[in-house]
This record gives structure tokens, sequence and C-alpha cells, in this order.
């Protein structure tokens, strides 16, 4: 995987705009040779850009780049303290290695990254730019027993937050993914470290789709979803700022009140909801209707059996 050299992230703020630039006019701007131009364009390319090569023309981006602004968005976020790491590993990774020196609703923020997960050890498909890649930390007093369902409070966060910035009708699956018309637009991933009867640590996780490479679309082995399906992304910075806005309240009103009281907003914006589902749980596989979450956040069912509740698992429609 390439790396984002001070070098290549100018070359980058060049292509941003979206429009040709010859790769002399690349090589004067730069003080290199267009022969390096060629070398750099190919190393940006590998990390997911796409980026359109026309003789006579020179280069340029398939899809205008709004970089993310480091300063913009510590001065927004103040008091929070906010890094933004162009290509990295896993964000995750990095704030949950960076727990002694956080404090709740420091964030880190990536354009591209190399070793991204989802639940379960999946793969998480992160080209440069194309998604909106975000870790959060979160303390909590109670300790882990206190955050359960706190994934689900997540995924109402930045559903209201994407409504407030005029994205309406993305909604949740349970426990811990956005849905766009039946296809994934997003994954949060909740990581949690303590000891018994200490805090519980948090670093919360999410992969938000905006518009992805077309290369990078063959990789993705289930339906997927972009956000610019709804409306252009006019402000990545702006959207960022809400987005951390909101989690910062939620995740207060959660560790006041507990996942109770999120129970109706999440039962409105399930996208199973009243809709045939399995839930497998290792090797078992129990069918029924989904009737939302109870006041433990746990996914209720309407099987042959009566009603019952799950809280590990995962969740499917039902095939035939």
């Amino acid at each position: 995987m390439s790396v984002l050299t001070p070098l290549r992230e100018a070359l980058l703020k060049q292509l941003a705009d979206g429009q040709f630039h010859s790769g002399e006019q690349l090589g004067e701007r730069l003080a290199i040779s267009r022969a390096a131009v060629s070398k750099h364009i190919q190393a940006l390319k590998a990390l997911g850009l796409d980026i359109y090569s026309v003789s006579g023309r020179g280069y340029r981006l398939a899809v205008p780049l709004q970089l993310l602004d480091p300063d913009r968005l510590a001065q927004a976020l103040v008091p929070a303290q906010v890094e933004v790491v162009p290509v990295i590993g896993s964000t995750n990774q990095y704030w949950l290695e960076s727990i002694v020196r956080l404090s709740k609703g420091d964030v880190c923020l990536a354009e591209c990254q190399t070793a991204g997960r989802g639940r379960r050890g999946r793969t998480w498909i992160s080209p440069f730019g194309g998604q909106l890649i975000m870790s959060m930390y979160w303390r909590m007093d109670q300790g882990m027993a206190a955050a359960m369902g706190l994934s689900l409070v997540v995924g109402i966060a930045v559903v209201e937050a994407l409504e407030a910035e005029g994205f309406a009708g993305v909604q949740l699956k349970w426990p811990n993914d956005l849905y766009l018309n039946g296809r994934k637009l997003a994954g949060i991933l909740v990581e949690m470290s303590g000891t018994a009867g200490g805090p519980c640590h948090l670093v919360i996780g999410m992969g938000l789709n905006l518009v992805l490479p077309r290369e990078q679309q063959q990789r993705i082995d289930q339906p997927w979803a972009e956000l610019t399906e709804l409306a252009p992304v006019t402000d990545r910075n702006r959207l960022v700022v809400t987005l951390v806005r909101y989690l910062q309240d939620y995740l207060s009103r959660f560790e006041a009140n507990g996942i109770a009281s999120f129970r109706e907003p999440w039962n409105r914006l399930d996208y199973f909801n009243g809709k045939p589902v399995r839930v497998l749980m290792g090797e078992q596989e129990i069918h029924g209707i989904a009737r939302g979450i109870d006041e433990q956040g746990g996914l209720r069912l309407e099987t042959t059996a009566g009603v019952r509740s799950f809280l590990g698992g995962e969740i499917s429609l039902r095939g035939g």
C-alpha cells in the first residue's frame, strides 16, 4: 500500500478540483519531472483514488475531492482533540493504543485505511477519500455492563445527524449497520477495554460510504450504498463536525439514561422492523418477524413460540 508523502499530498491537492491538469503543469508546480509525476500518480491510484489519464490532456480525478481540514475541525470541535491521519492502518486500533492520552469525545479521522475491519474480523474496504472514516473515544465509569446497547445509540446519532444535514431516508440494521434502500451505507465497530469494577474504555469506529471508486466497488461482497445517492456531499468537514457533535450529545444522554430512552427512535429507524428475518447464533438459526428492540437493546423476534429477545448474533433477511 502506498504512503501519502508530502509531495503526493501536494499533487493530490492540485488534482482535487476534478479538472484536467497536464503532467508538464503538475511537474512545474511541484518542481519534479513529468516521469516523476506519472510515478506519483500511480502511487495515488494504489490508495484507491480513481484518476483518469488522457493523452494530450493530462490527469484528473473522476470525482472532485474535498480533503479533511485538521485546523478547521480542531477549531469547530473544541475542547475535543481532533487528529487527522491521511493514511492509517486502522483508526480504531490507533485510538485503542492512544487511550492513556485521550479524553471523552476525542476523534481520529483518516482519508484511507489500509487495515480497516468490521465485526468478527471482516475486512472493511476504505479507499482514499471515498468514505468518512472516524473513531471516537468514550469512557464510562459505571463499567462494561453500562455500555450494553451503546452501538444502537451510535447508529441513531449518525442517522439523525445525517437527517440534520439533509440526508433523509437512512435506516438502521441491528445491531450496528446503516442501510440505504436495503443496502449497507455504513458500519459501526465498538471496541472496549477495562477491568472488573473499573471504568470502561470505548473506541467507536465508523466507516460511512460517500462515493466509492469503480475499482473498489468490485471488491465489496455485499449490496452497498453511497451517501451521494441522496445528495452531493458538498462539505465533508461540516458533515464531520455535525456527526461528532451528535455523537457526543447522544453518548452523554445514553450514559445518563441508558438504552431504554432510545427505544422509540431505534424502532422508528429500524429497516427490518416488521420484516421476516433469521437470527444466526453459531450453528443455530431462528426464524421470525423482527419487532424492534426491547428495554435492554435486545432484538425482539416474533416466533411461532412467542416473542423472544436476543442480545447477540447477527440479523439478516430470511431467504425464500
